[in-house]
């Protein structure tokens, strides 16, 4: 008998390891808004926008200029007063004014009352008290031309008018206010020299005898004509720029048309030369002013007059120059 056969059980198949499953790369988003695919990551959201920069810290220089020094005092502006208010202060602080004005004021003072101990009330009929003054400004003047020249030169000597000119850029004005100082003090000292010699003659020698010649136009005068002597010195001074070439500049001024006239008059040629030059020199001028024997009939009115001419074309050369040159 036989026995049927029985059912083979199916074999079972190895099973083949499957891969896992892995989603392919999406491409990049081509802009930030688009919706990505479900299979995707999530979508990030859009990045903030950057902070602002905060602000550099200040500079050293500009920590410096804010902790600097504020000074309480007002900043004004510039004017001439400042400038005469300088020069007033270097012309009274300096050795030179007091040597020479001193000097200056014992010439006039010292020889004018020698020449008043030493005359009659007689000798003043045709002449002014104030003629033993004019003795004393002969040799006076050349105190006041030095002191002139060293007004503007000395600066130039030592360096210092590189400060003088930093302090006032405006030069002109500079040069302005040192000549008014000048004139001041220069008219003052010898106005007042020439006043005090004149009193002390006619305390002296007035009466009967003396004459009654006015003599207070002689003070104006003799005071200005020496005091412009000395501005055409500060204008020779500042144009030149060296004391000692100025100084022997004005000395010709003064002593060449002094001198030469008894020279040009041996020649009929050069003879009107010599008389003009023995006119108008700074001795005959005083001269005249005071009112000598010799020129009585002058008052020195037009020798005053040229004066002024040559000292204001002096002064308008110092300024021309001072405006284009360096120093």
């Amino acid at each position: 008998m036989t026995t049927p056969p029985t059912p083979q059980q199916p074999q079972a198949q190895p099973q083949q390891p499957q891969a896992p499953h892995t989603q392919a790369p999406q491409p990049q988003q081509a802009y930030a808004g688009a919706v990505a695919a479900p299979q995707g990551p999530p979508a990030t959201a859009p990045a903030a926008p950057p902070a602002p920069a905060a602000p550099a810290p200040p500079s050293a220089w500009q920590q410096a200029m804010s902790n600097a020094y504020t000074s309480p005092i007002p900043v004004k502006r510039t004017n001439l007063g400042h400038a005469l208010t300088s020069e007033w202060t270097k012309i009274k602080s300096v050795r030179s004014t007091v040597w020479t004005l001193s000097i200056f004021l014992i010439l006039v003072i010292g020889i004018g009352l020698l020449a008043v101990a030493n005359t009659q009330s007689d000798d003043y009929q045709d002449v002014p008290f104030t003629v033993p003054a004019f003795f004393g400004l002969m040799l006076g003047q050349i105190c006041l031309i030095t002191l002139g020249v060293l007004v503007t030169s000395s600066e130039y000597g030592t360096g210092m008018i590189r400060t003088t000119f930093t302090a006032s850029p405006q030069r002109h004005r500079v040069l302005a206010a040192k000549i008014l100082i000048f004139f001041t003090v220069a008219f003052v000292a010898s106005a007042g020299s020439i006043l005090l010699v004149g009193l002390m003659a006619s305390g002296a020698h007035s009466g009967p005898e003396a004459g009654d010649i006015p003599w207070g136009g002689t003070v104006f005068k003799g005071a200005l004509y020496v005091s412009l002597l000395g501005v055409l010195a500060l204008a020779v001074g500042s144009m030149l720029r060296h004391s000692a070439g100025a100084i022997t500049t004005m000395l010709g001024v003064v002593l060449v048309p002094a001198i030469l006239p008894g020279f040009l008059g041996i020649w009929d040629s050069t003879q009107k030369l010599g008389e003009k030059m023995a006119d108008y020199n700074a001795i005959n001028s005083l001269a005249k002013i005071f009112q000598i024997d010799d020129f009585d009939s002058a008052t020195g009115t037009s020798q005053l007059v040229l004066l002024i001419v040559l000292t204001a074309a002096a002064v308008v050369g110092a300024f021309a120059l001072l405006e284009k040159r360096d120093v």
